[in-house]
């Protein structure tokens, strides 16, 4: 739970990491037409969703007496989780050691190492193309190696769920006392898995739909290229149940893309697994909610300013899918 102390509608704030909480949603509808609301969480010093799980697996190894003074932290990463650990070490003094792959965004990269982090970049993916198990067999190397070295271990650490467990989803129930369907992306599944647990105990008739990306395995699917960073998975995530989603959307890359660039042209510039979670949302509320009837909120995990040199970089989305995007598209797509 954030520690920043509220006087009136002022936040004061000790410490980078305690300005977690964001009660900032954007209402689609009156921007592009769908009936939609989606809750912000790039509002913070790490600028994305992933502060919550960093904080919560900080504050629980350091309750353990896992993490002490003398702790170097390493954990693998794609992008916004690494970065939420460099702001969190950054906080408490901690060395953090993030290891990473080619698909982390080069702003991200940049971000991190401002922070004091070291960023290490596997540029190998193991003998079956998947980066995520060399990364990880890298994390496991390096405290092999170092017994000072502590591995958070997002993928199956409880803290990460039970950050979005305790916080996030109470947080949009709260908000929207009649919510009838949550769309969350798929990536570890912490933040899926944490609201999913949630509304299950607490507030049964709400539905939670998952969203991933084609290409991801995370519910059984074939894998595929992917070069987004954030959603999908190319080995199974510990936390992903499917048994604990109503329903799973999975969006191609390209309209994730398209969404994303229609967004920004009424200023919202957000990331590529929000564009994956509206674009998947607004294909099941057409198909589910033809009135509009439902209250409907998804999760934003962050803005969209590190996508700049990808996503938003026509030459890039060309090279990469093959598309060149109009304006035109983008505004209407």
């Amino acid at each position: 739970m954030s520690r920043q102390k509220r006087t009136g509608l002022l936040a004061i704030i000790s410490t980078a990491d305690e300005l977690v909480d964001s009660d900032v949603y954007i209402d689609l509808e009156q921007s592009v037409g769908i009936p939609l609301r989606l809750k912000c969480e790039g509002f913070n010093f790490a600028g994305s969703v992933k502060l919550r799980a960093a904080t919560s697996m900080v504050a629980s190894g350091i309750r353990s007496g896992l993490i002490d003074e003398g702790t170097t932290l390493v954990e693998s990463s794609s992008g916004n989780l690494g970065v939420a650990l460099s702001v969190v070490a950054a906080a408490r003094s901690i060395r953090f050691v993030c290891v990473t792959d080619p698909k982390c965004n080069p702003a991200t990269v940049k971000l991190m190492r401002a922070l004091g982090s070291e960023v290490v970049v596997v540029d190998q993916p193991d003998e079956s193309g998947s980066y995520l198990s060399a990364r990880k067999a890298l994390v496991r190397e390096l405290c092999e190696r170092d017994a000072g070295f502590v591995w958070l271990n997002q993928y199956e650490n409880p803290a990460n769920w039970l950050a979005h467990y305790e916080n996030t989803a109470p947080l949009i129930g709260k908000q929207f006392p009649g919510l009838d369907v949550l769309f969350v992306g798929a990536g570890t599944g912490g933040t899926l898995s944490g609201c999913a647990h949630y509304f299950r105990e607490n507030r049964s008739a709400v539905r939670v739909v998952a969203v991933d990306t084609v290409g991801s395995v995370n519910f059984g699917m074939p894998p595929g290229p992917r070069h987004l960073p954030g959603l999908g998975a190319s080995v199974p995530m510990p936390f992903v149940d499917p048994a604990l989603v109503h329903d799973v959307v999975t969006v191609p890359e390209r309209d994730a893309v398209r969404m994303c660039r229609r967004l920004a042209r009424h200023g919202f510039l957000l990331g590529g697994s929000t564009g994956t979670v509206v674009s998947g949302a607004a294909r099941w509320l057409a198909e589910h909610d033809p009135e509009r009837s439902l209250t409907a909120v998804a999760i934003s995990a962050d803005l969209g300013d590190r996508y700049i040199e990808t996503v938003y970089d026509d030459a890039w989305v060309q090279d990469t899918y093959g598309i060149l995007l109009t304006e035109r598209e983008d505004s209407n797509g």
